[in-house]
């Protein structure tokens, strides 16, 4: 299945979010240039790329939507997480693929060919092709426009020969009107944080907070804090926090007695 690469496709149905940050950004640039010019459109599929002992290459497809030719270079980059989660990209050399730039005609395709020689014995390691638009027509665009071109990076797993999916629920701390949590990937592979659940409830198991957070990846050995704003009225009255984190793979939950102390802001 194609997937328009207009907004990043997430993979778990929370996108909703994203899509409406992604569109405010796009309305404030209007606001600001009102000669805003959007580039051409294209799908890339698959959405991920895995890569093993037993399968060393994979293809990604670039179909053109426009009724004009589109051109698009492409760059690999290592994926890296750091301390908060945040992603970091690096340029790398690790990933094999032809053309670097092609040109592709109106409703027609063009293929990517990737793969890796040297794989990880022991810890997956991640990567992303970024295909980017070259805009063809710079030429029509007036001092007084801003062309936005097109970027997706397509997710590339390499894995080891044995891979183990698990994370923790570490570091819960209430204070200063926020809970707080740190979720760990205790295991070998990336996994996809579906969602992250915190509920509160009084003595009597009464349930008096609920809220949902939304996820994404975290890779092998890396961290990611989680925080929400606790009202002081729910703090006071609570007697225990429950964390919920689901992935597909498994899922994980902590209890938090609370202090009351920690409830003033």
């Amino acid at each position: 299945m194609r997937s328009h690469v207009l907004n990043e496709v997430s993979l778990f149905q929370k996108s909703s979010c994203l899509l409406l940050k992604v569109m405010f950004v796009f309305f404030a640039l209007i606001l600001i240039f009102p000669q805003i010019s959007l580039a051409g459109q294209f799908s890339v599929s698959p959405i991920k790329v895995t890569l093993d002992q037993g399968n060393r290459s994979g293809v990604i497809h670039v179909f053109n939507e426009e009724q004009s030719p589109l051109q698009v270079q492409m760059k690999a980059f290592l994926w890296t997480q750091d301390k908060e989660g945040k992603d970091q990209y690096t340029e790398t050399s690790d990933i094999l693929f032809f053309p670097k730039m092609i040109t592709v005609m109106p409703n027609t395709e063009r293929i990517i060919r990737l793969g890796m020689q040297n794989f990880p014995k022991d810890r997956e390691k991640t990567y992303r092709l970024f295909v980017e638009e070259i805009p063809l027509r710079i030429r029509d665009v007036t001092d007084s426009q801003v062309q936005v071109a097109v970027r997706f990076g397509v997710p590339i797993f390499v894995h080891p020969p044995k891979n183990t999916k698990e994370g923790a629920i570490e570091e819960m701390a209430l204070g200063q009107g926020k809970l707080s949590v740190l979720v760990r990937n205790t295991g070998n592979a990336h996994f996809v944080i579906q969602s992250l659940m915190i509920r509160g409830a009084d003595q009597s198991g009464q349930e008096l907070f609920s809220r949902e957070l939304s996820g994404w990846y975290l890779l092998s050995g890396s961290t990611r804090r989680y925080s929400t704003d606790i009202p002081i009225a729910i703090c006071q009255e609570a007697a225990i926090f429950n964390v919920e984190v689901k992935t597909i793979e498994f899922t994980r939950q902590e209890n938090f007695n609370v202090d009351k102390t920690s409830c003033s802001q």
